[in-house]
């Protein structure tokens, strides 16, 4: 009898080594032979990226700014840094978006999210100094590296839920195009190792759903947006949001860097309102979990934050552009906390944060293509998010920032300079601070077969002092409602 009983559990425990061997050897990330580190190909790479956008400024487009020599090299470098004038979606979005690109050559190249970042950093700094002959930025240092990061690590894990090293045919030809458009760099990697079309049965699962569940959801629908306290004039637009939650942030198994994150972007369709109107991220990098009594769940950590608010005029004529609002780099603590309750999942999420570079809409400053003041500060935020498990979920989101900008132009007429003045001006702006505050209730209707009704307010207010012009206050609304389909 005892040694059945012995049997019986050499068996058992065989059996659960089995399984678990061949678990791992669905996921690509646990092939060995797949896991080697290229950190100079990754460099090479970065390099050749800057060349490349460069050559296509500079011959294609023919723009002044890339006409570089070493002489507008050695300037850069004896200058040094200054606040540009650039466009707010052009300093505050396409720069994080082009620092992920960086990222990425790293990440598709075995390198882990660590080691990624100085690769963000090195491509920034290289474009900064060699590839232009304006004056090279801070702010777009900060953005394209910092917030490069953030949306690297992202879009990188975002590829991952698409591809599938398994199919074949028009099924793997539309996986690829569609992970090559989430994350370019690791689609043109894949390309050149010729994983972009080598079928594996072993090893050909980039996602593990057990570890790391992942929530994704498309809401398209109708937004208003008034004008400043003209609640009834304002334009109507066609939106589409998506909307990712990356993980459990209070399963333990979520240790590594990004193994929790809460995205959301929203883009519109039609209308006089910029292609990409929102990008919302809070990102996991440092958690310790903690149940201080049976059924109460509490993760607190270190968290990274990327916000991004963009609007223009709502109604032709009209001075007013309802808010623009940046959190490009910033980083804080958090806590998220589940209480129990037996018909309802209820959290609550605190975070204060450190900005290192923000961005906000000013009622003065006017050069060449900005409009806004750049500057540091914090911010505090909280998510309420209530889940009735049969009929729906209530959110309300609350966020609180406040940007000081501290080197202004005061005594200086903008009128005044010429462009080249202005290019050297190193101004972030109005001198002063300001208070932004977003309050966004929402909430979802489940009409079955993973289709609900989504409607949303979003109250805006800005709050500006001024160091030397009259302050101003600005508050206006925005309605949504859509339907929102659950994948």
């Amino acid at each position: 009898m005892k040694r059945i009983f012995i049997h019986i559990i050499f068996f058992l425990l065989t059996s659960s080594q089995l399984c678990a061997q061949q678990a791992d050897s669905l996921f690509a990330f646990n092939d060995s032979t797949r896991m080697i580190k290229r950190p100079w190909r990754a460099a090479f790479q970065t390099a050749g990226l800057n060349i490349g956008v460069w050559a296509f400024d500079r011959f294609v487009m023919n723009e002044d700014y890339a006409k570089v020599t070493l002489h507008s090299i050695g300037k850069n470098i004896t200058n040094g840094l200054v606040w540009d004038n650039d466009k707010f979606s052009t300093n505050l979005f396409a720069h994080p978006y082009h620092g992920n690109l960086y990222f990425n050559t790293a990440r598709s190249n075995g390198l882990g999210f660590w080691k990624s970042v100085p690769y963000s950093f090195a491509g920034s700094l290289m474009w900064e100094m060699c590839a232009e002959v304006e004056p090279p930025a801070i702010n777009d240092f900060l953005a394209t590296s910092i917030g490069g990061v953030a949306l690297g690590e992202v879009t990188y894990r975002l590829s991952s839920l698409v591809l599938d090293d398994s199919k074949s045919g028009s099924s793997r030809f539309f996986r690829e195009l569609l992970g090559t458009l989430i994350s370019p760099s690791r689609g043109l990697n894949r390309l050149v190792t010729g994983d972009a079309w080598r079928v594996r049965h072993k090893f050909y699962k980039y996602h593990d759903y057990e570890k790391l569940p992942v929530k994704f959801s498309a809401t398209l629908g109708e937004r208003y947006l008034a004008d400043n306290e003209h609640f009834f004039k304002g334009s109507n637009s066609p939106y589409i949001e998506f909307k990712v939650l990356y993980g459990d942030p209070l399963q333990e198994t979520t240790k590594q860097p990004f193994d929790y994150f809460n995205f959301r972007s929203t883009i519109n369709l039609i209308g006089n309102q910029p292609l990409i109107g929102s990008v919302n991220l809070i990102a996991k990098l440092y958690g310790k979990h903690l149940e201080p009594v049976p059924g109460h769940k509490i993760l607190v950590g270190l968290f990274q934050h990327f916000d991004y608010y963009d609007s223009e005029r709502v109604i032709t004529g009209s001075k007013n552009i309802p808010y623009k609002i940046s959190e490009a780099a910033a980083f804080g603590v958090g806590m998220v906390y589940q209480f129990p309750a037996r018909k309802a999942n209820i959290r609550q999420s605190s975070f204060i944060n450190a900005i290192l570079l923000g961005g906000s809409l000013t009622d003065y400053y006017n050069s060449i293509d900005r409009n806004y003041n750049m500057g540091s500060g914090f911010s505090i935020k909280s998510n309420t998010s209530i889940e009735f498990k049969k009929y729906g979920n209530f959110e309300l989101n609350l966020q609180y920032y406040r940007i000081f900008t501290w080197k202004g132009y005061d005594g200086i007429n903008l009128d005044d300079l010429t462009n080249e003045e202005k290019l050297y001006l190193n101004a972030q702006g109005d001198k002063g601070n300001v208070q932004l505050a977003v309050i966004n209730p929402m909430m979802d209707i489940d009409l079955g077969y993973k289709i609900k009704i989504s409607a949303g307010l979003y109250y805006y207010l800005r709050n500006t002092h001024y160091s030397s012009k009259p302050d101003f206050l600005f508050h206006t609304i925005e309605t949504r409602l859509g339907l929102k389909y659950t994948f």
